[in-house]
Parts: C-alpha cells; sequence; structure tokens
C-alpha cells in the first residue's frame, strides 16, 4: 500500500478525531453490486477491517452509515466489532450530527469518509474528510484528504493509518504484531 502524503496541518487536525465515520459502497468496497437472484453479493477488503478495529481498540470509535439496506454490510459491521451503524439512510448529515450528538463531539472531532455526492453535506459537515483516490470529481474537490488508494482496495486501511500515526498510536499497533527479542530467540518469556 502506498504511503499517503499528509500535511503538517492536516497530522494536527488528525489528533483530535475521536469518531470516524465511513460511507461502505465506493470506500469499503469498490462500489459495484451484484446480484445474484435476490442476494446481493458484497466484496470487502480485510486490510480495511484490520484499521478500523485497530482505531476503535486505540480509542477512535467507528461508524458505517450507507444509503442502501443490506445484511453482508450488518454481518461485516459485527464481525468487526462497530456497533454504530446506520442503512438505508438517505440523510447522512443527519445520522452522522446524532452519531457526533451521542458522543458529546464537536464537528473537529469528527472524520467521515465518502465517495459520492450522497456524502457531501456530511464531508462538508466533518472536521476531517476524505475521499477515495476514485471517488466522484466533486468530491475530490471538497475534501480534507485524497487517498492513494481506490475504495474497496485498502483506502480505509489508509486513513485509519494516517489517523493512528497522528494521534500516536501506530507504533503501539506495530508492536502488538512483533515478535519480542526474547521469542525470536527462543526465549520464554
Amino acid at each position: 500500500m502506498a504511503t499517503p502524503r499528509i500535511s503538517p496541518q492536516l497530522n494536527e487536525r488528525l489528533k483530535a478525531i475521536r469518531l470516524a465515520v465511513f460511507d461502505v459502497d465506493g470506500i469499503l468496497t469498490d462500489g459495484a453490486l451484484v446480484f445474484a437472484g435476490d442476494q446481493e453479493i458484497k466484496r470487502f477488503h480485510v486490510r480495511d477491517g484490520l484499521g478500523l478495529k485497530q482505531m476503535m481498540l486505540n480509542g477512535v470509535e467507528v461508524a458505517l452509515i450507507t444509503a442502501r439496506k443490506s445484511e453482508m454490510v450488518a454481518q461485516r459491521a459485527k464481525e468487526m466489532g462497530v456497533t454504530r451503524l446506520s442503512m438505508a439512510d438517505g440523510d447522512k448529515l443527519k445520522t452522522l450530527k446524532r452519531f457526533a450528538g451521542e458522543m458529546g463531539l464537536e464537528p473537529s472531532q469528527v472524520f467521515y469518509m465518502g465517495d459520492d455526492l450522497v456524502d457531501l453535506a456530511a464531508i462538508e459537515w466533518a472536521g476531517v474528510s476524505a475521499t477515495p483516490a476514485d471517488g466522484a470529481e466533486d468530491i475530490l474537490a471538497a475534501v480534507d484528504w485524497v487517498t492513494v488508494t481506490p475504495g474497496g482496495r485498502g483506502a480505509a486501511r489508509e486513513v485509519a493509518e494516517g489517523i493512528l500515526k497522528a494521534q500516536g498510536a501506530w507504533e503501539k499497533v506495530l508492536a502488538g504484531y512483533r515478535v519480542s527479542a526474547d521469542v525470536a530467540e527462543g526465549k520464554s518469556a
């Protein structure tokens, strides 16, 4: 995955984020809709899921808002431990404000990632906003951060790493996956 270039100003704003909210189609998926009979099939990238889980483990609440209703999205949210989920939501800004209000947060503490026009109001309200490299043209122009990675291919992971690095938590995340020197040398802990 490519390393994003984050300005010092954006890095400073990312330190305040306590709630990270993601659209689903075009962010956690590549945006394609696949149907098998009555069943909708979605493809999620495992790296995005790990990134979102790491944010939650390090003090950043994660929420999902989607304009579609999908059992696949509900299942994926449950697997990741995301409890703030809004589906079939035509007013993403209203839901974003409700989530922030439930947590007592100001817009400067809220991150939103979306990729198309239905996300524009939420993008404009959030303290920090992002879209994947393949976001809609008007969204690319409206956000604070355009990821190097396209939607459904690790774009959410890219922002999760950026937020955690800004907040000084990424080294802790890495340490949790590294083998200690004692284990590497065959010594018992």
